[in-house]
């Protein structure tokens, strides 16, 4: 099933500690962005409209490995990798890449649910996400932050 997706970064000043390194912070920050770049590059949403009502994906476990510091203006290829797919759960990784280097691996875990209010109750993951997500289009945009 493996679907591959990435997107290119560029470290911003904003993003980096009094050293110059990234701050651990951002790479989460990153992992959303490359996820909600995937999502939308098979034209869905993490939060859209579906049978009347409103679905979206909550995770419920991040994770993130550092190997080696990224620092102000270097360039970073990250990449998501759908790793499984249950009923309810999808599981994709991310790899951090600085010329041909992984920098950190990051994993994250979310559930399809139906949004009512502030209310959320697990569903099956709809036939039409999962068509797409096992379709995926193992491609890779610019983040629009340099490259």
């Amino acid at each position: 099933m493996p679907t591959e997706f990435s997107i290119t970064r560029r470290v911003q000043f904003a993003e980096t500690d009094m050293a110059g390194v990234m701050h651990f912070s951002n790479y989460f920050r990153w992992m959303e962005e490359v996820e909600h770049a995937f999502f939308r590059s098979l034209d869905m949403s993490i939060v859209q409209k579906h049978d009347g009502g409103t679905i979206s994906f909550p995770r419920v476990r991040v994770t993130c490995e550092y190997f080696a510091p990224a620092h102000f203006e270097d360039v970073i290829e990250v990449k998501l990798l759908v790793t499984d797919m249950s009923e309810k759960s999808i599981v994709w990784e991310a790899e951090f890449v600085r010329g041909g280097k992984r920098v950190a691996r990051g994993q994250v875990k979310m559930v399809c649910c139906q949004m009512d209010g502030s209310k959320f109750s697990s569903i099956s993951i709809p036939d039409f996400i999962r068509a797409k997500l096992e379709e995926g289009t193992g491609g890779s945009r610019d983040g629009g932050s340099g490259g």
